[in-house]
């Protein structure tokens, strides 16, 4: 049962949570719209496809940056409960410290909640509508297309594209070679490959089939085919652009069978399925770090708490960033990179929580 204490400071919690993101994230938009307004403007995108956008931007800006909206709207009204002596006056009450920080741990379970919803699947969907747009209508034909795509599809198949626009789903320089207990059994090639949505079928343009025999090669030509693959488009689509864009069941399954294709690229994607929850997580390190810090009363009143706070969120920032990347870049363990922040910073909040106890 909430006690009157509970439900002042739980509604404080939330509360200041919520009207920071309604500040930041127009703010967000409003520098957004301000750099890609004259793209916008040139390419004549049509008005319900930017504020369709604009939304999908506003969930993928807000799960970018919740724990740290949250971090700081917390050291912000608990600067002044402690400004306003009311710390104080709960603790002398008889309230022990750890009885006075349960209300803030019951609001960060809310937030994490909400934010493992978001993350596992709102998010991605937003992702994706957020990347075709930018690649639509933001990004310079030349910067559209992925460049020398080489992946191993099965045990058996292995396909090259120079190029692919994932904007008309087509490629060119298209090959697919075929091998058996390590002999290539056939090539296929083709000067253009474009997908077709309708069907789920593939056209490829001034078709090439070479057939190694023993003697001699059967080679086969046509300037039409069309025909299925057992790879999917996301084979062709780019690394990053697909990572975001599936939600934690399908994001799950592809990783799976980028394993078993052996793919160079599977650090990515597992750093992308630990950071769904990671990110989450981190709203109660946050939170008990940012009550630690802000529940002390302080010469520089709430001024100086909230440039200590910004300094941690900002080392939890670079932390993060940091690890992120070496396990994108290297063999690192995604695991780890995902989790060493946390860990760390798990620490420095149990530190914080003794001294500020004291």
């Amino acid at each position: 049962m909430l006690s009157i204490l509970d439900k002042y400071i739980l509604k404080k919690y939330l509360g200041t949570f919520g009207l920071l993101l309604l500040l930041f994230i127009p703010i967000g938009i409003t520098v957004h719209l301000a750099e890609k307004i004259d793209k916008i403007l040139d390419n004549e995108v049509p008005f319900n496809a930017v504020a369709i956008y604009f939304l999908e931007f506003t969930v993928y800006f807000a799960n970018l940056l919740f724990p740290l909206f949250l971090f700081l709207s917390v050291i912000w009204f608990t600067s002044k409960l402690a400004n306003n002596t009311e710390v104080i006056a709960f603790l002398s009450s008889g309230v022990s410290y750890y009885r006075f920080l349960r209300p803030f741990m019951i609001g960060a379970t809310i937030v994490f909640a909400l934010g493992l919803g978001l993350t596992l699947y709102l998010a991605p969907h937003a992702s994706k509508g957020y990347n075709e747009f930018t690649y639509e209508y933001l990004i310079r034909k030349q910067d559209r297309e992925k460049g020398n795509i080489f992946r191993q599809i099965n045990d058996n198949d292995y396909i090259y594209v120079s190029h692919f626009n994932v904007l008309d789903h087509s490629g060119g320089n298209f090959s697919l070679e075929h091998f058996e207990d390590n002999k290539l059994v056939y090539k296929i090639s083709a000067n253009r490959i474009r997908y077709n949505e309708l069907d789920s079928t593939y056209t490829l343009q001034n078709y090439k089939k070479r057939t190694i025999g023993i003697n001699d090669d059967i080679l086969e030509k046509r300037t039409r085919v069309d025909t299925t693959f057992s790879f999917a488009l996301e084979d062709l689509t780019p690394v990053k652009y697909i990572a975001e864009t599936l939600n934690y069941a399908d994001l799950n399954k592809y990783i799976a069978q980028e394993r078993a294709r052996g793919s160079s690229y599977i650090n990515r994607y597992v750093l992308e399925k630990y950071k769904r929850f990671s990110i989450p997580f981190s709203v109660f390190i946050l939170t008990i770090i940012a009550v630690a810090v802000s529940s002390v009363k302080r010469r520089g009143g709430m001024g100086a708490n909230l440039a200590i706070g910004i300094g941690i969120g900002m080392v939890f920032v670079f932390f993060d960033k940091i690890f992120g990347t070496l396990a994108q870049q290297s063999d690192f363990s995604p695991l780890v990179a995902t989790w060493f922040p946390n860990v760390v910073f798990t620490i420095l909040a149990i530190y914080l929580l003794r001294n500020a106890k004291r």
